[in-house]
């Protein structure tokens, strides 16, 4: 089972903020609507990662419940409630979207533990982020960009702090990536020249 995340070195463009900051989804969904100027033709794949059996590792599969429950989303939605992408099949997954999609652009969403002062935060960036980097597991790195949720405190029973991490906190910051994705696509999708948003 997969347990944590951290994100690898961003190149250009990273963006954080708290998830009780009233511009949070603002500001989210606009950095990410920056980052997705790259996409140009490509399908937009949306790789939520983690595990519903514990609790500060559901932040993907909340993610993508949230997600689907969106009308006419311009992207696909892998790893949700109902079927989880995690350590055990994260390799099929990531094959059967080569397999399926020619040269996707996939958002990788998980969750990662943090300092004591950067939980709560939400973060975004360039390249790929490692799952399970946070609790020593060999998975390979995913995603043209990454959001990452930072759902408690590294450094110490990692494995423990992740079954232990406050549900509410999870949820909250689950809707806040869910509606940041959903706006900064759907505005990408409806672009024109010099829109902002």
């Amino acid at each position: 089972m997969r347990l944590g995340s951290k994100h690898t070195k961003v190149d250009t463009k990273y963006y954080k903020i708290a998830h009780n900051d009233p511009n949070h989804t603002k500001y989210l969904t606009n950095g990410l609507y920056q980052m997705l100027s790259n996409v140009s033709n490509r399908k937009i794949i949306v790789l939520c990662i983690g595990s519903d059996r514990s609790t500060g590792d559901s932040l993907g599969p909340l993610v993508g419940y949230h997600l689907s429950q969106f009308k006419n989303s311009s992207f696909k939605i892998f790893g949700t409630l109902d079927e989880p992408v995690h350590a055990v099949n994260l390799n099929d997954k990531i094959t059967e979207i080569k397999n399926q999609y020619h040269n996707p652009f996939i958002i990788a969403v998980d969750a990662c533990l943090g300092k004591v002062t950067s939980v709560g935060h939400i973060q975004i960036g360039d390249g790929p982020l490692k799952p399970g980097a946070g609790v020593n597991k060999n998975l390979p790195a995913v995603g043209d960009i990454h959001v990452t949720g930072i759902v408690n405190v590294s450094g110490f029973m990692e494995y423990f702090v992740l079954q232990n991490t406050r549900l509410n906190l999870v949820v909250n910051m689950s809707k806040i990536i869910a509606d940041s994705i959903q706006l900064s696509t759907r505005y990408f999708g409806h672009q024109s020249v010099n829109h902002t948003v």
